[in-house]
């Protein structure tokens, strides 16, 4: 059954922030902690995320979907926050929720925690997501009779923080994601792309849904936990 909790998501300075978690959660032995899709991509990929879970405890597979710092319904401020410090609360949040197993999707890979074992989906770096949305800016500006280039706006985002399709992005946090490249893991399986059928939802200009991709990346999941 699908239901909202909270857990205590650690901030700088040793204080911690009571965040939300969307969890299907029956304290069952298999345990999904899924670190999801980054900025605009996880509007993009929620309705996916959430149709994944929602499979997983059909096939007897709890599953949790935390919120980080700054993000949906968390009170702390986005323009604060460090890719450090994400990768800090992941870090968190599965051994708050003792997961057993991780998925990240897209940029989540950045940060998957190191000790669980698990899958990687359509995973890549900070670098690459960054482009996007920088790219994604300057179309928006030219429409609007503005110039603006990608070189100018990665300068003000490193020095000053940047706000890419309504996130308003730190300098660090910027920074940090700009120079990150797709990181290695050798606890993450990667779920190969023609395993899922279809074109990345991610692509498309508006969030949507793919109940053929749901299905399949947790046949992958729960296949593989089912000989575990």
């Amino acid at each position: 059954m699908r239901s909202f909790a909270q857990w205590p998501a650690p901030l700088p300075g040793g204080s911690t922030s009571e965040e939300q978690a969307l969890t299907f959660n029956q304290g069952r032995g298999k345990r999904v902690l899924i670190v999801p899709a980054l900025f605009d991509e996880a509007n993009k990929l929620r309705r996916l995320t959430v149709e994944v879970m929602h499979r997983l405890d059909l096939s007897g597979i709890d599953s949790i979907l935390p919120d980080l710092p700054g993000c949906n319904e968390s009170v702390q401020p986005l323009n604060t926050q460090t890719l450090e410090g994400w990768q800090t609360a992941a870090s968190a949040a599965a051994e708050h929720f003792e997961a057993t197993h991780l998925l990240t999707i897209r940029s989540g890979a950045l940060l998957a925690p190191d000790r669980l074992p698990g899958w990687r989906y359509a995973a890549h770096g900070g670098k690459q997501l960054m482009r996007s949305m920088l790219r994604a800016r300057t179309i928006a500006s030219r429409e609007a009779g503005r110039e603006e280039t990608m070189a100018e706006l990665e300068e003000t985002g490193r020095a000053l923080g940047i706000e890419l399709a309504g996130w308003q992005i730190g300098p660090e946090m910027f920074a940090a994601l700009s120079d990150a490249q797709t990181p290695a893991n050798e606890t993450l399986a990667d779920i190969p792309t023609d395993a899922v059928p279809g074109a990345g939802l991610w692509l498309r200009a508006e969030p949507d849904e793919d109940p053929e991709q749901a299905d399949a990346i947790a046949a992958i999941i729960a296949i593989a936990l089912s000989g575990s």
